[in-house]
């Protein structure tokens, strides 16, 4: 994403530590950007709030601190 925020690759390059500008260009080739780089986002701890917002086009992001994170485009 900061590729694509920044247009820079090689302050991308620089950010990932690559050694090899073909290094940063095979994750940036790899890389589907829609047009809106904006999200919903939310926080579950129990199974109901998980399926709820499963149910409403969340996805699972990771979680943290006994936390699950999740986000949908606006």
């Amino acid at each position: 994403m900061e590729c694509h925020k920044t247009k820079d690759i090689l302050h991308v390059k620089t950010l990932l530590g690559h050694k090899k500008i073909e290094s940063t260009l095979v994750y940036t080739q790899l890389a589907k950007f829609e047009e809106s780089d904006e999200f919903h986002v939310k926080t579950a701890r129990d199974p109901e709030e998980i399926k709820a917002l499963l149910e409403v086009g969340y996805d699972f992001v990771c979680d943290r601190e006994g936390l699950l994170f999740f986000r949908k485009r606006k």
